[in-house]
């Protein structure tokens, strides 16, 4: 049998830190109601002259870099991200260049928060059926321009940054399995109002904005979220207590904690970085699975699951053996 397996991780954060306390003084809310409601503390926000390409090349290259990967040696890039550099070309084919990758098939991947995990398993698809031995999967935004800096539902929630990953066919199982899902009947929940096809309304000529019912996402993710831990457990004949780890999307740590307690795992075998970044949408998981890497906590051979939730609805989780 042919598998894929993850041979190196990177990731990147920008510079600038937004603390609570500084959005305090730009809109109606405080720290504590900050943390309270969804465990952030600070997030990143990239500088004026940043782009989604400039934080996903930082990331890509400490991802081969661990991998001990060269650039020829990458036969596919997908990049998933919601805040693309342009409507056309792809921010991926601008990063295909950058990185010197040749003429390997790239391209954008938009699944919003799941994003990661849905480029995860096209590329362990493409790994497994013999048309690719070393894909690059990377999550990427640049979200802070994408708010409204008056709307306390929304601004206080996100964050930039990206994060990556290094798949390598292996004949040992590395990503055991992957499943994605979708359903757009709850699409007015969570997302934009505009776009190129619909056009920009009047008054929204000034830039895409968030918009988002927290209560009612809340609800819908947690009870998702669920779901899919059964479903994942459930394909691989493993019961919770036969995991070490969860990685999940990083968008508020109440969703993470109800997700833990339904594989009664401490929060000591969680992943938790969403107090240092905010949402990062599809650059969390990856942007987490390189801290716990990276700190030494997630060693070879133990297994993770990793799970992502985001507007569309999107949802999607990926059984790992790292």
């Amino acid at each position: 049998m042919r598998y894929s397996r993850i041979i190196g991780t990177g990731s990147y954060l920008p510079e600038t830190v937004l603390t609570n306390a500084e959005l305090e003084q730009r809109v109606d809310t405080t720290d504590q109601w900050i943390r309270e409601r969804t465990g952030i503390r600070e997030r990143r926000v990239a500088a004026p002259d940043q782009t989604t390409c400039d934080l996903a090349e930082m990331a890509a290259r400490r991802a081969m870099e661990a991998a001990g990967v060269d650039p020829s040696e990458i036969d596919l890039l997908i990049l998933g991200t919601t805040t693309p550099d342009l409507v056309f070309p792809s921010t991926a084919c601008l990063l295909q260049t950058r990185l010197g990758l040749g003429e390997c098939g790239a391209f954008d991947l938009n699944a919003a928060c799941s994003g990661f995990i849905y480029g995860l398993s096209v590329a362990d698809q493409f790994i497994r059926a013999g048309t690719a031995e070393k894909v690059l999967v990377i999550g990427a935004e640049t979200l802070t321009r994408m708010l409204d800096w008056n709307d306390r539902s929304t601004c206080v929630l996100f964050g930039d940054g990206a994060g990556a990953v290094v798949l390598a066919a292996d004949e040992k199982p590395g990503i055991m399995s992957t499943h994605i899902h979708a359903n757009g009947h709850y699409s007015d929940l969570l997302g934009t109002s505009v776009g190129v096809s619909r056009g920009f309304k009047a008054e929204e000529r000034g830039g895409v904005r968030v918009k988002m019912k927290g209560n009612e996402v809340f609800k819908v993710a947690v009870n998702t979220l669920g779901r899919i831990v059964d479903e994942t457990l459930a394909a691989n004949n493993l019961e919770k207590h036969d995991l070490d780890w969860l990685i999940p999307h990083q968008a508020n740590l109440r969703i993470i904690k109800a997700t833990a307690r339904k594989l009664d795992m401490s929060m000591d075998q969680v992943i938790v970085t969403v107090d240092q970044h905010g949402n990062t949408s599809a650059a969390s998981v990856p942007l987490a699975l390189d801290e716990a890497v990276r700190s030494g906590r997630v060693k070879r051979g133990e297994k993770l699951l990793l799970e992502a939730f985001g507007g569309g609805f999107t949802w999607g989780a990926a059984l790992v053996r790292y």
